[in-house]
């Protein structure tokens, strides 16, 4: 049966169709996930972060978060890319206990602050648990986090285009095969248009391949070289989360960014789903989850874990929203945690590929934005709203690189994103004239697509 959301109807699907469903999330988060690890190895001079663990966090992560939440958010937690600066300075740091240590010894350290930076979330959850979600939502309206929620989604657009510049005709055919399942699809076909777009534009680059074609700086579309070297089975190196002053003041400091961003995500999702997920399970729940996959990630060698836009974005395209879903594909990056010939196989799409597909998913989180603002008939012939959402969207992409301040002679960097949250509160906080007054009046609040009160909300509709 169909179950009516603000966002539309729900995609009836059997117990048979999930484990693809399951698939296509998993080929949504498997780039960026992996990417995080190879950078950091990077850094590290290839004594770095392990693909193996990385992939067994994220999937352990997910469903730890599903179990902190009821089982209710369908959220998948990848690698977060805000941390990668904190690595890139631990790895060079060479004072104190760092001095004359490897690049392989001063890991467990930046693990180390990712624990305590992970534990750091439970501190907003009480905050938010002890004041109250209604309180906390005045300073979150429509016209602070639909913005938000399109900065997510534009924020992201850069890597996209960087991705399918590589080989521009294999990512527009990826794209085009996506776009085509979803406009006229029929069935199945229409609710998995991203994992029939990765299979057969990969096929296609199979065929370009052997047709002597190569990507647009003379490189081989597909790199098959750690295929054949991969073993079929391997445990995940775990690395023990060792603990420095030094290094938490890099690490524990980005979770204030992360945070933040996590209040948009769980935005994005509640707005791409049509529920509140902000009240229930409730947004100390989604912070608790995401902060203790974090906390246990850095603890055995992993990166920190955060909500992915790229499933939202899957969500958003397929109206598929069961959660059962999210878990399926968590178990598959466990799964190919312990196969690393599979892993080396995903890990082997072609980057255009993965551009070409987040040309569309990218997009739709932007889109779910500005729905979010249409909605919730958010009036910006009002100047202050006006104001607030203008203010958001030039910090949020404006501030490319974020700002960075030091602090105690340790730099810490705001992303723009987490900028453009707390430009937004603070503004929407001191301005006068609010025309949306969270909770107060629950008629207004149904109208606009929210209410604390389901038994008032059925009252209203029935009137």
């Amino acid at each position: 049966m169909e179950k009516k959301t603000n966002s539309g109807a729900t995609t009836t699907i059997s117990t048979k169709q999930k484990p693809i469903l399951g698939l296509q999330h998993m080929f949504a988060m498997f780039g960026a996930t992996i990417l995080v690890p190879i950078l950091v190895s990077g850094y590290f001079h290839g004594e770095g972060l392990s693909v193996q663990t990385t992939l067994v966090c994220a999937g352990v992560g997910t469903l730890l978060f599903h179990a902190i939440t009821k089982g209710n958010v369908p959220a998948f937690l990848g690698s977060s890319f805000a941390f990668l600066g904190g690595f890139a300075t631990i790895a060079e740091l060479n004072q104190g206990r760092f001095e004359g240590m490897t690049y392989g010894e001063k890991l467990p350290y930046a693990c180390g602050g990712i624990v305590i930076a992970g534990l750091l979330y439970f501190v907003l959850a009480a905050l938010f648990k002890v004041v109250g979600v209604k309180k906390v939502m005045r300073f979150l309206p429509p016209v602070v986090t639909g913005p938000m929620i399109i900065c997510i989604g534009l924020n992201l657009a850069p890597s996209a285009i960087a991705n399918c510049s590589v080989n521009w005709p294999l990512a527009l055919i990826a794209a085009g095969i996506v776009i085509v399942c979803n406009i006229w699809g029929k069935g199945m076909i229409k609710i998995i248009p991203i994992l029939i777009g990765v299979v057969a534009s990969y096929l296609i680059a199979l065929a370009m391949q052997a047709m002597g074609l190569t990507n647009a700086d003379g490189s081989a579309i597909i790199n098959t070289a750690t295929i054949g070297s991969s073993n079929w089975f391997g445990l995940p190196p775990l690395i023990l989360a060792k603990f420095d002053v030094s290094a938490i003041l890099v690490m524990a400091p980005i979770a204030i960014a992360t945070m933040m961003e996590h209040i948009g995500d769980i935005s994005a999702i509640s707005a791409t789903v049509g529920e509140n997920f902000i009240e229930n399970p409730g947004l100390h729940r989604t912070l608790i989850g995401d902060g203790l996959a974090t906390a246990l990630a850095g603890l055995v060698g992993g990166p920190a874990n955060t909500t992915y836009g790229e499933n939202t974005g899957v969500l958003a395209l397929s109206k598929v929203y069961d959660p059962m879903v999210i878990r399926l594909a968590a178990c598959y990056a466990i799964a190919l945690g312990f196969v690393p010939k599979l892993s080396s196989v995903i890990g082997s799409m072609p980057t255009a590929i993965i551009g070409g597909i987040s040309l569309v998913l990218y997009g739709m989180i932007s889109a779910i934005g500005i729905r979010n603002l249409v909605e919730n008939h958010v009036d910006l012939t009002i100047p202050r709203n006006l104001i607030v959402l203008a203010a958001i969207m030039v910090v949020g992409l404006g501030f490319t690189d974020g700002v960075t301040f030091t602090v105690a002679g340790t730099p810490i960097t705001l992303t723009a994103l987490a900028l453009a949250a707390i430009v937004g509160i603070v503004l929407n906080a001191l301005f006068p004239g609010k025309d949306y007054d969270f909770g107060a009046h629950p008629e207004g609040d149904i109208n606009s697509g929210v209410s604390f009160n389901d038994s008032v909300a059925e009252k209203f509709k029935k009137d």
